[in-house]
Order: structure tokens, then sequence, then C-alpha cells
């Protein structure tokens, strides 16, 4: 689904990805763990072009990502041909960015009417089931600052799910929450997983990865340091630079 090859970024003079190489399988979910300021977000956004990379090639389910290539050069896409391709990425940020006008259920129907052009009817349904999937059904009618964080990082993945992704992407879901939210917001992680959905997911949260991940990624200073199975990536790790991560946050 995600295929990566010699992805580079750069800030002025800041080189943020180093030529990162990275498949992720179909309905697989990879972990990425590392310091803050290690490019696992920067990564995370050039998956959906909200960055463009500055060398290497990103595709998902084969298609380029921003791009067309035509014999050797790529072509970077209009604005709008890179929009109907992000409507099938989904992606939650570390804040919810929910509409405070509108209210839960509204959130949700909003992208399927406004921009995937479902009817109000149709969108009204499917938003119901996917509050219901979240388990937050009785909170249809709350608007956002009546709602917990967690409720709103639920609401944000119903949100994402309304447009029938086939990919998401959380970037650290849980990292704005008060620890004894971050559960329920896992828990609606831990169903999606079990369901087939590809994720690719930047995380604190070390059990999580360990119990839900197909690969563990830990990357730093722009770089993949180590990958593969999380029980091994994370019970016997074979790089240096990751032991001593671990060891300062299990």
């Amino acid at each position: 689904m995600v295929r990566a090859e010699g992805v580079r970024k750069n800030y002025g003079n800041l080189q943020v990805l180093k030529g990162i190489d990275l498949t992720v399988g179909r309905g697989q979910v990879c972990c990425l763990l590392g310091p803050s300021g290690s490019g696992k977000s920067t990564f995370l956004r050039c998956i959906n072009h909200l960055e463009k990379v500055d060398a290497g090639r990103l595709a998902v389910d084969g298609e380029l990502v921003g791009y067309r290539q035509h014999g050797d050069r790529l072509h970077e896409l209009r604005e709008r041909e890179v929009a109907q391709r992000r409507r099938e990425i989904g992606m939650v940020f570390q804040r919810f960015n929910l509409f405070p006008h509108l209210t839960a259920l509204e959130n949700v129907m909003e992208a399927p009417v406004r921009v995937g052009g479902t009817g109000r009817t149709e969108a009204r349904g499917e938003a119901e089931r996917l509050l219901e999937q979240v388990g937050l059904a009785d909170r249809a009618g709350h608007y956002p600052a009546q709602l917990s964080g967690g409720q709103q990082q639920r609401i944000a993945i119903a949100r994402a799910l309304a447009m029938k992704p086939k990919l998401m992407l959380f970037d650290e879901p849980t990292s704005a929450l008060d620890p004894e939210l971050v559960g329920d917001v896992l828990d609606v992680m831990r169903r999606l997983a079990a369901d087939g959905m590809t994720m690719v997911v930047v995380t604190h949260e070390i059990g999580f990865a360990r119990e839900v991940a197909d690969t563990a990624v830990f990357m730093d200073e722009g770089v993949v340091v180590e990958s593969g199975d999380p029980r091994q990536v994370l019970t016997d790790p074979q790089q240096e630079r990751t032991r001593a991560f671990l060891s300062k946050v299990l």
C-alpha cells in the first residue's frame, strides 16, 4: 500500500529526511517510533503530499504521491488532482481540528457531503454508523467544546473514516490527551487494525506498537535506524541507538 524509496525532505539547509526506504503492505499496521525531531511526522505528511519531497519516490497503492511520471521525469500534479488522491488517505492529527460550530454528527458528515457529493440522508446514516463504531453514538448532537479530548479525537477518527480511505495516517493521536483518555482512542485504533485497515502510526505508545503493529520502525535524525517485527525491535533491538531510546521510554 505504501512504498517509499530514498525519500528526502529539506527545509532550507536543514535535512529532515535523509533517504527513507519503507514498505507497508495492504492491511498492515506500521508504527513509527523515535525521539522528537527525528522526522517521523514529516514523513507521514509526505505520504499524503502535505509536504513535498525533495528527492526519492513515494507511492500509495501503486500510484505516485503528488506526481505523474512521463519517461524519466516526474511532473507535479495540479492541486485538484492531488486533492482527489488525498481523499483516499485519512489523516488524524495530534490536535483534533474539529469544526467548533458543528456537532459531532455534522463534523463527520461534512466531507462526504461537501467534497464527496454524498446526499445528506446517506451521509447522516453513515455518520451515525461511524459514531457507533467509535463508541460515541450518544454524543452525536454535542459540539466539540462539550466533549473531552479523547471524545474529540474519536470524532476526528470517525470523520477521517467517513471518506472511506484505503489508508489511515495517525500523527501521535494520543499525545495531547490526558492519560486516562488514551485507552479509548487506542481501542478504536485496535478495532480498525483488526478490521484490516492499513495504518501508519507515529506514536510513543510502545505497548500499542508491540501489540498491534506488523512492523515497528525506529527513526532518528531523518533516517531509519532499525525496523522489523515489533517483538524483535522492541524487545531485542540490534542497534545501540534503538536500545538507548527504549531504555528511556520503557
